[in-house]
């Protein structure tokens, strides 16, 4: 899952679309791409034929209503998108969002025929304190709470530790290892809650020469990539 964040001009997100059709193998794996939201139109036609999937970033947590500057999972739908990434960190820091509201937009994602993908993780501060599963059990709680999926396939769950995110200036990659046994405890734990499996993603300064490394545990089931996923070479070695 290539998460474009705010990063690219629309001509920039059109002319990697085209790339990544030449470049990027879909064919392999299931390769979801999330630009921003005025990209979206543009890029269903030139990445739909090719396999891609299209993800929007987030999404509002009503379908219609006056709600200024918000946009509707039901429009989200329409322009093609079948992931809506939820609860991102970056979110949850600079716009303040709580797992109250991320609770509410998972709800509305998926009375909209939307997957979403409820991101969570650990600071650093909750990583040394010893606190990293009760942390993270808290936020499956609170995010999960009322909510109720029919299939495997309706909703993710991506781990990013904070701390391991590439655009912290003080990031540390996670061992593959380390990040499995964490990814089998929310696995274990979302099923309490849903009753249901869940596939869940890693992300977190994930790049060519570890993607595999990840890949190759048994409990990660894919990976959520940021800045990587902008840089055509690299996404295309992660997905082949």
């Amino acid at each position: 899952m290539a998460n474009w964040k705010m990063q690219l001009s629309l001509k920039e997100s059109l002319e990697l679309a085209k790339q990544y059709t030449k470049k990027v193998n879909s064919k392999k794996n299931e390769v979801v791409v999330c630009p921003d939201y005025a990209a979206l139109p543009f890029l269903n036609p030139i990445l739909k034929p090719f396999g891609f999937i299209l993800g929007a970033q987030d999404c509002a947590a009503f379908a219609k209503g006056a709600y200024t500057g918000e946009v509707s999972p039901q429009n989200i739908k329409t322009l093609g998108a079948k992931y809506v990434i939820l609860g991102h960190s970056e979110r949850r820091e600079h716009l303040h969002e709580n797992s109250a509201l991320i609770n509410e937009k998972i709800k509305a994602a998926l009375a909209n025929k939307l997957v979403p993908v409820l991101c969570i993780g650990e600071k650093l501060e909750e990583k040394k304190a010893g606190m990293t599963r009760d942390y993270l059990l808290q936020e499956l709680h609170h995010g999960l709470k009322g909510v109720k999926i029919k299939t495997v396939t309706d909703l993710v769950i991506a781990y990013e530790p904070i701390w391991a995110i590439s655009t912290n200036k003080n990031a540390k990659p996670i061992f593959p290892a380390e990040a499995d046994l964490i990814q089998k405890f929310i696995k274990e734990q979302a099923q309490k809650i849903l009753k249901k499996s869940v596939r869940v993603l890693y992300g977190g300064s994930v790049n060519a020469v570890n993607a595999a490394d990840f890949l190759n545990e048994a409990n990660i089931d894919g990976l959520l990539i940021g800045g990587a996923s902008l840089k055509l070479t690299e996404f295309s070695i992660i997905t082949n």
